[in-house]
């Protein structure tokens, strides 16, 4: 038995075997047949955007060097890009923070000079090791190891969790993992800009962002000037424990013929521009008089 990863896009949800599992832009997804309920597991998930919402800066969270230190420390003269997320997520939290990260790599603003980078983790039992770990492999990513002081990866208690998530406006609800624990997360992927005074100023939805769109963000909340709401199409994670293998053999069977289909038809393109060229220079009207 083993874990059945699904990227969801509201309104889109599970009817046939012959449907996308990959994770895509939210302005970009594929739309499956449609059922007018989500699953079940999804009631409490979602993104409520909270524009304009004062975080409480009073939390606490401890940092990536296991120290415990306020929201506020990094408000004040810069914006901050948050991120909330769970460390083991095995799927839908890497594709955020790769897209982030790719992201940023293409904005000339600098992280600890020009903004802040914020992630935090809404599982309770992650530790400082795994924050620090998560912290070197995206700064690795980013490549610009100077702008360490810029990048923080905090873990929490479930009371300042809590506290925060609601906020933000960050549904979600904890699942059973393979062992039967309450152990992981469905959750929605967005990203949120916070003005210096620490109030939500745009929300940015799905796994991949624009740099432009982030740049203007930035722009616009150094200046404490609020976005508007973005189209709620989310993407959403969760995962469940089937009782046999057979779904995600079909769920990996369609991701293989997604990508078989692609070199089948870049074949026969290639083919029949090659037989165009050869039939081309063997035509006695095309060939040149010397």
């Amino acid at each position: 038995m083993g874990l059945l990863a699904l990227a969801v896009v509201a309104g889109a949800w599970l009817l046939s075997p012959a449907l996308s599992a990959q994770v895509s832009r939210y302005d970009e997804k594929q739309m499956a047949p449609v059922s007018d309920k989500p699953p079940a597991i999804l009631k409490g998930v979602g993104i409520a955007q909270r524009l304009n919402e004062q975080l409480p800066l009073g939390l606490a969270f401890t940092d990536d060097h296991g120290t415990q230190v306020q929201l506020a420390s990094y408000f004040g003269k810069h914006p901050a890009i948050l991120a909330l997320v769970y460390y083991q997520c095995p799927m839908l939290c890497s594709e955020e923070l790769n897209g982030l990260t790719g992201a940023l790599q293409m904005v000339k603003f600098v992280p600890g000079k020009d903004f802040s980078v914020i992630v935090i983790s809404i599982d309770p039992s992650e530790g400082t090791d795994l924050a620090a770990s998560k912290k070197r492999s995206y700064l690795k990513r980013y490549g610009h190891p100077e702008t360490a002081d810029g990048w923080h990866f905090m873990t929490g208690t479930q009371e300042n969790i809590d506290a925060l998530t609601k906020a933000v406006g960050f549904g979600y609800v904890k699942i059973p993992g393979p062992d039967g624990k309450l152990n992981q997360f469905a959750h929605a992927s967005s990203i949120q800009i916070v003005t210096p005074e620490g109030k939500l100023a745009q929300y940015y939805m799905g796994v991949e962002y624009s740099p432009k769109d982030l740049r203007l963000g930035l722009v616009e909340a150094s200046a404490n000037r609020i976005g508007s709401p973005v189209d709620n199409i989310l993407t959403y994670c969760y995962h469940y424990d089937p009782q046999t293998n057979k779904h995600s053999l079909i769920v990996a069977r369609v991701v293989q013929l997604g990508g078989l289909l692609t070199v089948i038809l870049l074949g026969g393109f290639m083919l029949v521009m090659f037989r165009r060229d050869a039939h081309h220079d063997t035509d006695p009207g095309t060939q040149v008089n010397g």
